[in-house]
């Protein structure tokens, strides 16, 4: 099987034993973990297990133990994912970095460790050091850039042809431009508008110019000030009065995501300037900026991915989409008062309590 992320096929033999992905692409990063299960699945077997940890609530030690345990499931291969929600992920402790530079130096045959971390990895910090100085063809340091044109194109089609649609190459360019090059973007929109043309296999322009691009964000100050706060009660106010002056779902929808993507936005600039600079470029309120810092970077991802999943149920189905934006904007309050998110269907969790 091809990788999208590496540009060659995946190779049993070829593999390291560890992946360390970083970079401002992270749709990547989950279509790698599925292309690594589908080309290492035996004939017609499931795949290999995905377990995901989360080094705040699973220590590395634990995790390196789980690395060192050979499995006992049928399949021969496993994936262990470490999924940093922060950039400060990377600063190890120097027994946990030689905990990890140990382990890379003497893996577990046919277990695959994929440690994934939000932004550009540091190459002064102690987790970058560990696999840039492991054994050669032990580890693998991987960027996840932004895809060219050419790349996207092919990604389009193989995302169509696996979900049994087909497309003109005018509407495979429409979908790569209403992405501007992002990947994660893209297959959200070819996924709606898979599930929108319904049993017909060929897609057109027309399926595109009815749900791509998305509804234009709206800004709603008093929606967003209630988020800020994580206060349900009043973000349902505030949509209840939306509603009864006529506003269709996708437009609420719009002003919900608007506030979500400044969030994307302020911890990428915080990523790359000073807090200072960061709230100079974007005037946003006291509680804004709280609120970027108390929902962790895959808490955040999960809301997004809830919000699209939102955005296909209200565009493809007659689902009753005001009930469906009030639940998510429950689930956004209890995130933002300290509460972690979930997503339906992951793979195994190891999690305590997962």
């Amino acid at each position: 099987m091809r990788s999208l992320l590496l540009g060659r096929e995946i190779r049993e033999e070829e593999l390291p034993a560890a992946y360390l992905l970083h970079g401002e692409e992270g749709g990547l990063a989950r279509e790698f973990l599925r292309e690594l299960r589908t080309a290492l699945s035996a004939g017609d077997a499931e795949g290999p297990v995905l377990e995901r940890f989360d080094p705040s609530q699973t220590p590395w030690r634990d995790v390196l133990d789980v690395a060192r345990t050979m499995p006992f499931f049928f399949s021969p291969w496993r994936i262990l994912a470490v999924e940093l929600e922060e950039p400060d992920g990377q600063d190890l402790r120097s027994a946990e970095a030689k905990l990890l530079a140990e382990y890379l130096a003497s893996p577990t045959p046919r277990t695959l460790l994929v440690v994934i971390v939000p932004g550009k990895a540091r190459k002064t910090s102690a987790l970058y050091k560990a696999f840039a100085g492991a054994p050669k063809g032990s580890a693998a340091i991987v960027e996840l850039k932004k895809l060219a044109a050419a790349d996207l194109q092919a990604a389009a089609r193989e995302l169509l042809a696996g979900l049994g649609k087909k497309a003109g190459e005018d509407v495979i360019r429409r979908f790569v431009a209403g992405a501007a090059g992002d990947y994660q973007k893209m297959s959200h929109q070819i996924a709606q508008v898979a599930a929108y043309v319904g049993d017909r296999a060929s897609v057109g322009i027309e399926d595109i110019d009815a749900l791509v691009p998305p509804v234009q964000e709206k800004e709603n100050w008093a929606l967003w000030n209630a988020m800020d706060g994580g206060d349900t009660g009043a973000a349902l106010k505030v949509v209840a009065e939306e509603f009864a002056a006529g506003a269709a779902p996708h437009l609420v929808l719009g002003m919900i995501g608007g506030y979500l993507k400044g969030i994307v936005l302020a911890k990428s600039l915080l990523r790359e300037k000073s807090r200072g600079e960061a709230m100079r470029e974007m005037k946003r309120s006291d509680g804004f900026w709280a609120t970027v810092d108390a929902i962790p970077a895959r808490d955040l991802e999960r809301l997004l991915e809830e919000l699209q999943a939102a955005d296909l149920k209200i565009k493809s189905s007659d689902v009753n989409g005001r009930t469906l934006l009030e639940s998510f904007l429950a689930s956004y309050g209890r995130v933002r008062r300290g509460r972690r998110a979930t997503s339906p269907g992951r793979e195994r969790s190891a999690r305590p309590g997962g």
